[in-house]
């Protein structure tokens, strides 16, 4: 039997120290798109958003952490939902859907925006030992981000992408399937978990990000002409 000793010592401490520095990236990605929710509604017509602090990058208005942790280890996760009255949108199912919509496309943005600064960064820091770190964080959050929005795409609820989904039904219908949108989370959790959504999310996270990442190469390449290299 090991003793405790020789336990730390055959530890993948590379692999913890990379977990932990990405509850950085997760953080910033999960505070983003929260925030974004709450500018959709308060653009729209909602104050609630405002009036409870949550259009703000202040981490703890926003972290579930369970999400943060599912987000951290699996790569897909979720943070606690802003609360909107659709009651105030001129088109109540309408506006309920362009919110929900502003999360996921705003990871997409913060990807974009990272890969860009990614680019641009490399070009000085690609040879100095620190400037790794740099740039792993960097590829950390916009990788992130892409699964983060790619996840709330996913239409089964409480994810935006059930809210967007059900604007097209009836409003009957519509509002008796949000109801029963607490009991979606346990459902997704048992099929992360299973594997049953969790493959296919990561091939399309890592397709996805493969284009964006076009963008750190075109601010590299920007910043090299600019530079005369």
């Amino acid at each position: 039997m090991l003793s405790f000793g020789q336990v730390i010592k055959n530890l993948d401490w590379s692999y913890l120290v990379k977990l932990l520095l990405s509850i950085i990236p997760a953080i910033v990605c999960i505070s983003f798109h929260e925030m974004c929710h709450g500018l959709a509604a308060y653009a729209l017509g909602d104050k609630t958003a405002k009036t409870q602090g949550r259009i703000s990058m202040n981490p703890l208005r926003h972290i579930d952490p369970i999400g943060l942790l599912m987000l951290v280890i699996f790569k897909f996760g979720w943070a606690r939902p802003v609360s909107v009255d659709m009651r105030h949108f001129r088109h109540p199912k309408r506006g309920m859907a362009l919110t929900a919509l502003a999360g996921p496309v705003s990871n997409f943005v913060l990807a974009v925006f990272v890969l860009f600064i990614r680019g641009v960064v490399t070009f000085w820091l690609y040879d100095k030992s620190w400037g790794k770190t740099i740039i792993e964080l960097l590829d950390m959050t916009a990788y992130l981000s892409v699964c983060l929005g790619i996840f709330n795409f996913i239409p089964i609820p409480p994810l935006d992408g059930s809210k967007v989904l059900f604007s097209l039904l009836p409003d009957s219908a519509y509002m008796k399937l949000m109801r029963y949108e607490r009991y979606g989370m346990i459902l997704l959790i048992v099929l992360m978990l299973a594997g049953v959504i969790s493959r296919p999310l990561a091939a399309a996270s890592e397709f996805v990000f493969e284009v964006l990442f076009n963008f750190a190469r075109w601010g590299y390449k920007l910043i090299a002409a600019i530079a005369g290299r």
